[in-house]
């Protein structure tokens, strides 16, 4: 997480995580880039991914903290999108917004894979906040 938090802090440009088999899966030309909608299958103009950069509100509380809690949104996306499935970070310019809102982003370079430890450690210091109402941005299918 350290690492992780000293490549956040020293990015010029934004830094976004995404969820994916990985760059050489994801990156084509800029114009080849795309993620879909998984509701109605529409291509969406830019890679699905999630901010990185720390926002003011956020105020001096620690930087791992917040890398931990955006990995932690997101971490059911590997069971979701099945085997292979791994954050990895990337520096883009985002284009357009997605149906939940989500950055879409051209990615200008890939910056660093996020290993297993961090995804332990970003779930230990989630967990020691020891908070009822938070946890991941899963949907989960409701009962009919």
């Amino acid at each position: 997480m350290d690492e992780l938090a000293e490549v956040c802090s020293g990015a010029e440009g934004e830094l976004f995580v995404r969820w994916s088999h990985g760059p050489d899966t994801d990156l084509g030309d800029r114009a080849a880039q795309s993620s879909r909608d998984g509701l109605t299958g529409v291509k969406l103009p830019g890679l699905s991914a999630n901010p990185l950069r720390v926002e003011p509100w956020w105020g001096d509380r620690p930087l791992r903290l917040w890398l931990a809690r955006r990995l932690h949104d997101y971490e059911h996306l590997r069971e979701l999108r099945g085997p292979g499935v791994v954050p990895w970070v990337l520096s883009g310019q985002e284009q357009a917004r997605g149906p939940d809102n989500e950055p879409l982003v051209v990615c200008d370079r890939p910056v660093a894979w996020i290993g297993e430890e961090v995804l332990r450690e970003a779930e230990r210091l989630v967990s020691e906040q020891n908070s009822p109402e938070w946890g991941p941005l899963a949907r989960h299918r409701r009962p009919s």
